[in-house]
């Protein structure tokens, strides 16, 4: 299982240019294999970041939730298990949303594709370098 933080999320909708090919590729793979996820956290960190308009957004965002998981990206909401996992995290280096993607991570024996330096590599979480 392939797990997206919410920046890569945006950068693949986007389309952007900051998300680099080897991750490009792999999301790719993870996608046509049906192994391609989101913590349904990160919606919810979009929908903070469009109305703090920290991100520019059109549409309408439960339409885009319903289309991406349509389309097959699946969504993984935090359960007593995850939310008391990333509670339990001592010393971690994100916020909130940040424990919540890394625990739903480990719940799900996942990877990350991520480009935030503090979740690579921190405490058994697999990581892909979503810039490469």
């Amino acid at each position: 299982m392939l797990l997206l933080d919410t920046h890569i999320l945006v950068w693949l909708d986007q389309g952007s240019d900051l998300l680099g090919r080897r991750a490009r590729r792999v999301i790719e793979e993870a996608f046509l294999r049906e192994e391609l996820g989101v913590a349904t956290i990160s919606f919810w960190e979009i929908g903070m970041l469009v109305a703090q308009k920290r991100i520019e957004f059109k549409g309408q965002l439960s339409e885009w939730r319903v289309t991406l998981l349509n389309s097959g990206i699946l969504e993984f909401p935090p359960d007593g298990t995850i939310t008391l996992a990333a509670a339990g995290f001592r010393d971690f280096p994100g916020d909130p949303v940040d424990r919540l993607i890394a625990a739903t991570t480990l719940a799900e024996e996942a990877r990350l594709v991520t480009a935030d330096d503090r979740l690579v590599g921190h405490r058994g979480i697999k990581t892909i370098n979503g810039l490469n």
